[in-house]
C-alpha cells in the first residue's frame, strides 16, 4: 500500500457517508434553518482548507504543509483533497476555538455529512484532527422528491449520460420493481485501450460484495444443523494456529465483524500477493497473529474474518468454497456468469479495471489479488446480481427462518449492544435494505434489496425494488449513483 494509514482510513471514512445515510427518509416540508452559529478560528481554518481543496492538488498541498500539526506525504494529500474538494458546506453546526463541526453534501455521494476539524489550542492554531460522520438530511432543506418509475428511469438515464460523458462513470445499472426490470443500460469502456464498450453482460469484479456469498453459505450450513453459529471457531478449524481466536471467537463474531481478527491488505499481503491462492493460504499467512481485542467488545471491519468463513465452508461441507458456492449459489439462482476465476484466466467480458492515481486513469491489474475470495474480489453481472437477489428474497437459498435471521439477525455483546450480520440493513435514514457494497482501486459495487413495505403512518408504502450498480473504475462511482437512484425510489 502506498498511502499512509491516516489517508486510508479518512478515505474509508468519507465512503461511509454513502454507505450509511444514504436513503432520505419522508420528512415534512422544509423547515426555516437554525441561527447561524458564531465562526471560530476552528471553522474558518476549516473553510481555508475546503477552499484550497477546491483549487486543486497544488493549493491543497501549500495549505497542507503550512495548516497541519504534523506531516502527511503528498500522495496522501492528494486522496485527501479528492475527498474534500466537492463538499458543499450546508451549514456550521457548533463551533469553539478548537473544534468546528459542518453539515456538508457530497453531490459524488449523493448524500449528507458532518465534516469535523479539531485545530491545537496554541496560536498559530494547527488541524490535528480530521473525521467524516454519516448525516441527516437537514430538516431545512427539501425532501428529494420520489419518483414514479418511468420518470426516475429518465432521471437516472440523464445523470449516468451526463457522467459518462464526463468520464466520471463507466459500469452498469439495473433497477427492477416487483421483479419486473426497470433499466438495464451500462455506459463507458471496458477497456479504454481497445475502445471496447461495457454491456449489460460485462463481468465486473465486485470488490467485498462477495461476502453476501460466504454469509449465505454459512446460514446455510447452520440450517442443515452442520454449523452451530454461536460455537467457537476451532470446532471448525480444529489445529488453528493462535488458541485464543479458535477458543473464543465464534462464527457470530465473524459474521458481524466483531471477532477482533483484523485485516489482510497490508505489507504482508503485498509480499506475497500473487501467492495467496486459497482461504488455507490466509490462514497458513495470518493464523498466528493474536486478536486486535476481546471478541464483541467492539466493532471493527476484517477481511480477514471472511476468509475465516470461507475456509469453514471448506472444512463443514468437504468441497472447496469455490465449488461449494456455485452449486449452492450461483446454480439455484441461475447466475452464469458469476465466479472467482484467478486473473490468469481468460475472461473475454471480464473488464479491465481503472483507478485514478496523480490525476491519471491508469490499470488498476497491479493491486488485485489472485483471484476472487471468500472476503471478495470476484466479479459478476448485473443481471447474476438481480438473480442472486430474487432468489434469496425468494427463500430458494435459504429457508423463509434464515432469510430473516441473515437479513435481519446479528450478535448481541456482553455489553448488549447488537451487532447485525454483514447483510443486514444497515443504519441511517429512509426505507431499509439489504445487500452488500464493494470498493477498491478500479471497482466498485452495490446491492439494494429493498422489501416491500405495507402502507403505515400516512407513508403510501413501497413495492420491492433492487438496484444493482457495477462500476470499473475507483469509488464512489457505484455508491454515488446507487444513492440518487435509492433515494428517488418510489
Amino acid at each position: 500500500m502506498t498511502r499512509s494509514s491516516i489517508a486510508v482510513a479518512f478515505a474509508v471514512i468519507l465512503a461511509a457517508v454513502g454507505t450509511g445515510a444514504v436513503a432520505q427518509p419522508a420528512m415534512p416540508p422544509a423547515a426555516p434553518a437554525a441561527a447561524p452559529v458564531a465562526e471560530t478560528a476552528a471553522s474558518d481554518i476549516a473553510r481555508r482548507m475546503l477552499a484550497a481543496a477546491r483549487a486543486g492538488d497544488d493549493a491543497f498541498i501549500a495549505f497542507s504543509r503550512d495548516a497541519n500539526a504534523r506531516p502527511f506525504p503528498d500522495d496522501a494529500l492528494r486522496t485527501m483533497r479528492g475527498q474534500l474538494a466537492g463538499l458543499q458546506v450546508h451549514a456550521l453546526i457548533s463551533a469553539t476555538p478548537t473544534h468546528a463541526e459542518f453539515t456538508v453534501f457530497d453531490p459524488q455521494l449523493e448524500s449528507w455529512g458532518v465534516l469535523g476539524l479539531n485545530v491545537t489550542a496554541e496560536e498559530p492554531h494547527k488541524i490535528n484532527g480530521l473525521t467524516m460522520q454519516p448525516g441527516r438530511h437537514p430538516p431545512d432543506v427539501a425532501d428529494t422528491p420520489r419518483l414514479q418509475p418511468a420518470a426516475l428511469v429518465a432521471a437516472v438515464r440523464q445523470r449516468l449520460e451526463a457522467a459518462a460523458k464526463a468520464d466520471r462513470f463507466s459500469g452498469a445499472v439495473l433497477i427492477a420493481e416487483n421483479g419486473k426490470t426497470l433499466l438495464d443500460a451500462a455506459y463507458g469502456l471496458a477497456d479504454r485501450e481497445a475502445k471496447a464498450p461495457n454491456t449489460t453482460d460485462t463481468q465486473f469484479r465486485f470488490g467485498s460484495m462477495g461476502k453476501m456469498f460466504t454469509a449465505v453459505s454459512i446460514m446455510q450450513l447452520a440450517q442443515a444443523g452442520k454449523l452451530d453459529l454461536t460455537a467457537p471457531i476451532g470446532r471448525y478449524l480444529p489445529g488453528y494456529p493462535n488458541r485464543d481466536i479458535a477458543n473464543h471467537v465464534t462464527v457470530d463474531n465473524l459474521l458481524t465483524h466483531t471477532g477482533g481478527t483484523g485485516d489482510i491488505f497490508g505489507p504482508q499481503f503485498e509480499a506475497h500477493r500473487l501467492e495467496l491462492k486459497t482461504p488455507q493460504d490466509y490462514v497458513a499467512l495470518y493464523g498466528a497473529r493474536a486478536p486486535l481485542f476481546a471478541p464483541g467488545a467492539r466493532n471493527q471491519y476484517s477481511n480477514y474474518g471472511f476468509m475465516l468463513l470461507g475456509r469453514i465452508v471448506e472444512t463443514v461441507s468437504g468441497q472447496s468454497y469455490d465449488d461449494y458456492i456455485a452449486g449452492h449459489i450461483f446454480k439455484p439462482a441461475g447466475m452464469t456468469a458469476t465466479g472467482n476465476q484467478p486473473e490468469t484466466v481468460r475472461l473475454p467480458k471480464r473488464v479491465t479495471g481503472y483507478m485514478t492515481r496523480k490525476g491519471q486513469i491508469v490499470s488498476a491489474a497491479e493491486t488485485l489479488p489472485w483471484s476472487g475470495t471468500p472476503a471478495g474480489g470476484g466479479y459478476s453481472t448485473v443481471g447474476d446480481l438481480a438473480k442472486f437477489a430474487d432468489a434469496l428474497m425468494a427463500d430458494r437459498l435459504l429457508d423463509a427462518a434464515h432469510t430473516r435471521l441473515l437479513t435481519d439477525g446479528g450478535f448481541t455483546g456482553a455489553d448488549g449492544k447488537f451487532w447485525r450480520y454483514d447483510f443486514g440493513a444497515p443504519a441511517g435514514d429512509g426505507r431499509r435494505y439489504y445487500g452488500h457494497n464493494g470498493g477498491a482501486p478500479g471497482m466498485n459495487g452495490e446491492l439494494r434489496i429493498f422489501p416491500a413495505s405495507p402502507p403505515k403512518n400516512g407513508d403510501k408504502g413501497h413495492p420491492a425494488a433492487t438496484i444493482v450498480v457495477l462500476a470499473n473504475r475507483d469509488p464512489p462511482a457505484a455508491t454515488g449513483v446507487a444513492n440518487f437512484i435509492t433515494d428517488r425510489l418510489p
